[in-house]
């Protein structure tokens, strides 16, 4: 598959991520993906000198990041020769999923927004698996397209 097709079916596996994130993160017994990637973001940004004080600069800045790193990974499902497209796919999920579960506390931020209960651990789990499943989707109708 074509890297632009590849990019393209990552861009929509990130923004059904972020859209299913966005849309009910206000419930108490959701994870708060974007917390975590606030708290990334400004560490970073502190690491060289500098510091979001804006709210809303800090959460555009994240979420346009989240997208865009989100979508380089996905793109990876259809790397090769398209083959194992759905294998490729759910391992992918799974590992973001459990990466950003596992990852944080060691990477010194705070874990609590996405693994402070295991309802919400799978959930967050569950976030990265439908982002690359739709990435599958994608990247599956483009090959019978072609």
């Amino acid at each position: 598959m074509g890297k632009i097709k590849n990019l393209f079916a990552g861009l929509c596996g990130a923004l059904a991520l972020n859209a299913l994130h966005e849309s009910i993160k206000n419930k108490r017994t959701t994870p708060r993906i974007d917390f975590l990637g606030e708290q990334a973001l400004q560490k970073t940004v502190r690491y060289f000198g500098g510091n979001i004080t804006d709210k809303d600069e800090l959460y555009k800045a994240t979420l346009a990041g989240d997208l865009l790193s989100n979508t380089l990974y996905y793109s990876l499902i259809g790397s090769g020769r398209g083959k194992h497209i759905w294998t490729k796919a759910i391992a992918m999920g799974l590992l973001a999923g459990i990466g950003a579960v596992k990852l944080p506390e060691p990477m010194g931020l705070n874990p609590k927004s996405v693994a402070k209960t295991d309802g919400i651990k799978l959930m967050t789990v569950g976030y990265y698996l439908f982002g690359a499943l739709v990435t599958g989707i994608v990247l599956s109708a483009f090959s019978k397209k072609c």
